[in-house]
């Protein structure tokens, strides 16, 4: 495995982790349908959350939600439109931006909630 798919699945297993400290149920990790796909769908305060979870080592290529553009953006509304059609009882959702930056002093994390387009 490459070391970038590495670090991916490192800050993703961190990103769980952390959305349950902090209170969401997780559903899913890693949904995918098709060719879409959502690296976690958790609840919380019966709200459904649709999370990409982006992750870095170090700043070379910037902070880890600076990676998050609009296309991505757009990918992960088009997955929770998929996942919505095949449960469509919920009827809060919210997307968000989970960066996971792995430093030498320790973990930061950095919850961007409820990502719109423009």
């Amino acid at each position: 495995m490459a070391k970038h798919n590495h670090t991916g699945k490192e800050g993703e297993l961190l990103a769980a982790a952390y959305l349950q400290q902090n209170g969401y149920t997780l559903l899913h990790q890693n949904w995918r349908h098709g060719h879409w796909e959502v690296d976690i769908i958790a609840t919380k305060n019966e709200t459904l959350h649709f999370i990409e979870v982006k992750t870095r080592r170090n700043q070379n290529y910037g902070l880890p939600e600076e990676s998050v553009n609009k296309k991505k953006l757009q990918t992960l509304q088009n997955a929770g439109s998929a996942f919505l059609q095949q449960q469509p009882q919920w009827k809060k959702v919210q997307y968000d931006v989970l960066s996971v930056s792995l430093q030498k002093s320790g973990v930061v994390y950095f919850l961007i909630e409820d990502v719109y387009l423009f």
